[in-house]
Parts: C-alpha cells; structure tokens; sequence
C-alpha cells in the first residue's frame, strides 16, 4: 500500500498537466469563453450531483440495513457515484467527462464490480460475507479437473466435487 503512495504526487501533477493541455486545445477549438463556461457549468452540475447521490447512496444504505440485508452492494453504488459527482464537481474537463462515465448506468455497473472486487481482496471473507452477502457457489457434478499441483477438496462423502463462484446479479 505504501509503495503505491509514493506516486500520487507525480500522478497529480500529470493530472494536472492533462487538465491543462484539454482545456487549451478546447479553448482553442471552441474560444476561450466557451471553455471556461464549459468548466464552470460541469462543476456547477457536480455539486449539484453530489447532494443527490450521497442521498441516495444513504437511503440505499438505511434501506438495506432495515431489511437486515448486506449494505455492500448499496454502499459501492454510492460509492461509485460520489466519486462520479465528485469528479463532474472537480474544475476540469477530463475530470468532469470522467465523472459523467461514472455516472452512466452502464460504466457505473463496471465500476461497481471493481470496487466490490477490489474491497473483497483486502478484507478478511467474514468481512467481505457481512459487506456484501455470502457468495453463491455452483456445484458441477463429474470428475473434477485440477491442476497437477492442486490438492483435492474432500466433502463428508470423501468425494471431490468442483465448485464455481457466482456473483449474485
């Protein structure tokens, strides 16, 4: 984890530079005026995105944890749309077409399945059950194939039996 950290401040200032090589290329091709327009209007839409999905991702919270189901799946939608909204609020437009990506249903899904798969890595599978539900696993019946190194896994019966994980849709 740390090791990765020492390469965020290369990688704003990258950001930075890229923000800024967009907007003079736009500025450009469109007129000064209508970029800085452009910039003001996405951050203006981002702030105004940002009360909406932080309540939206609270009443998915508070609605799953009423119904005693795993908040995970609504919490990485929140997630995921807070850093939409986030990005849009960001003056920038490569920050601002970003978090409009976030924000598409499609894209958003995408999204959604990194961060989920990404929290389950770095959390114990208790934590990750609690999160996000037990994980559904698809029994196949017929002689296991393994690869050479790999050890059986017996069941009561003494019989291997192969599984696969599916993630709940």
């Amino acid at each position: 984890m740390r090791r990765g950290l020492r390469f965020v401040p290369l990688a704003l200032l990258l950001a930075a530079l890229a923000e800024l090589a967009v907007f003079v290329a736009v500025g450009r091709a469109v007129g000064f005026g209508i970029a800085v327009l452009a910039v003001f209007a996405a951050s203006l839409l981002g702030v105004a995105l940002l009360r909406r999905e932080g309540m939206r991702a609270w009443r998915g919270f508070q609605t799953a944890a009423r119904a005693g189901q795993p908040p995970g799946t609504q919490v990485t939608d929140g997630l995921v749309g807070l850093l939409g909204a986030l990005l849009l609020a960001t003056p920038g437009l490569l920050s601002g077409a970003l978090g409009v990506v976030l924000l598409v249903p499609p894209a958003r899904r995408l999204a959604r399945a990194g961060v989920r798969r990404t929290a389950e890595r770095r959390v114990s599978s208790m934590v990750a059950g609690d999160l996000f539900g037990p994980r559904r696993v698809r029994v196949h019946r017929g002689s296991p194939q393994q690869p050479p190194s790999a050890e059986p896994t017996v069941v009561d019966g003494g019989q291997p039996i192969e599984g696969e994980i599916v993630e709940p849709r």
